[in-house]
């Protein structure tokens, strides 16, 4: 018996479906190393994923993704692009408040 996963299966479902959003524009390692896993933990994902959409396809049960999935997928993605956000937003206030500090010292 295999030992369990530390990412939910829809986390894993998400990161395949992120790096095949980026039509091979990205490899493994970037995608990634956004998420904060491994190359090797992503590219074993996509796999496995390649393999379960085979035999769908075999069975006539097509590979597409269903409106559920799909509503999964982009509300997470969108939640990681807000957090995103927020860190830029951050960062830009700490700039701004660096160059007014700097300006003041040039006076």
């Amino acid at each position: 018996m295999g030992r369990r996963s530390q990412y939910p299966e829809e986390f894993r479902r998400d990161a395949v479906a992120l790096y095949r959003a980026a039509g091979g524009a990205r490899t493994y390692a970037a995608v990634a190393a956004d998420l904060g896993i491994s190359g090797e933990t992503l590219r074993t994902w996509v796999r496995k994923d390649n393999a379960v959409g085979r035999g769908a396809a075999d069975r006539g049960a097509g590979g597409g993704e269903t409106a559920a999935e799909e509503l999964a997928r982009l509300r997470a993605e969108n939640a990681r692009l807000r957090g995103a956000e927020k860190e830029w937003q951050l960062e830009r206030e700490i700039l701004r408040r660096a160059a007014a500090y700097f300006a003041q010292e040039m006076k």
